[in-house]
C-alpha cells in the first residue's frame, strides 16, 4: 500500500468513527506514521482528502453491496441480495469503516455545518433510490407487483428502513439488533407482490421514526 493509499485508508476509518469535522490531520498523521509534508504532498488540503476518501468509500460500497447480483434474475431478489450484502459485507467492514456507514455518519455531521460537502455524500444517496427504483419498476413491469404499489413510496420506504438500520447499528454496533432489522426488510420485500399491508408499513414506519428521531 502506497503513502497515498494509507492516508485514504486511514482517513476512511476516522472518518467512519468520528466524522470529518472531528477528525484532525494531526490524528491521520499518528496514525499512519508521516508528516504533514507527506500527506500535502498528495493532498491540496483536508477538503481534498474528505474528497478522494469519498470516492475511495463509494468503490467499496459498490464492491461489497453489489457483489453477486448479476447471479439474480429477478429484480425483487436482487434488492434482498443487496440487503443481506449490506448486513454482512458492508456493515461488517470494520477494517474500513469501523464506525459503521460512513455516509450516513458524515451527512447528518456536514448537513448544516458543511453543506457543499453533504451534497456530496447525498449525492450518493440519490443514486442509490434511483438503482432501488429502477429494480422496483422492472418487477412491476413484468407483472410481479400490483398496480396499487407505488414504486417511489416502496424506495422511500425501503431506503429509510435502511438508514434507520444503519443509525441503529452506529449507536449500539450490536449484530443481533442488525440481523433483526435487515431480516425485517428482506421479510418486508414479500407483500410488494401484493399490496402495502399494514404490517408491512408499520415495520418500515418503525425504521423511518427511529431514523429521524436519531437526527
Amino acid at each position: 500500500m502506497t503513502l497515498k493509499e494509507k492516508i485514504i485508508h486511514e482517513s476512511l476509518r476516522q472518518f467512519s468513527e468520528k466524522g470529518f469535522l472531528s477528525t484532525s490531520i494531526s490524528d491521520i498523521l499518528e496514525a499512519v506514521g508521516t508528516s504533514k509534508g507527506g500527506l500535502y504532498n498528495h493532498f491540496k488540503n483536508k477538503e481534498a482528502l474528505f474528497f478522494a476518501a469519498m470516492s475511495e468509500a463509494r468503490k467499496i460500497w459498490r464492491q461489497r453491496n453489489l457483489d453477486g447480483l448479476k447471479d439474480v434474475d429477478q429484480p425483487i431478489e436482487k434488492i434482498k441480495k443487496l440487503l443481506e450484502n449490506y448486513r454482512d459485507r458492508y456493515l461488517a467492514d470494520s477494517e474500513n469503516f469501523p464506525g459503521g456507514c460512513i455516509f450516513v455518519t458524515l451527512a447528518v455531521e456536514l448537513n448544516n455545518q458543511r453543506p457543499h460537502l453533504a451534497r456530496e455524500v447525498n449525492e450518493g444517496f440519490l443514486r442509490f433510490k434511483r438503482m432501488l427504483k429502477r429494480l422496483l419498476d422492472q418487477e412491476k413491469n413484468a407483472g410481479n407487483l400490483k398496480d396499487v404499489i407505488d414504486t417511489q413510496q416502496a424506495t422511500e420506504i425501503i431506503f429509510s428502513g435502511i438508514l434507520g438500520a444503519s443509525v441503529m447499528y452506529i449507536s449500539d454496533k450490536s449484530k443481533d439488533t442488525l440481523d433483526r432489522n435487515i431480516r425485517s426488510l428482506t421479510g418486508c420485500t414479500k407483500p410488494l407482490r401484493g399490496s402495502f399491508s399494514s404490517v408491512f408499513l408499520s415495520i418500515l414506519l418503525r425504521f423511518k421514526i427511529y431514523f429521524f428521531l436519531s437526527f
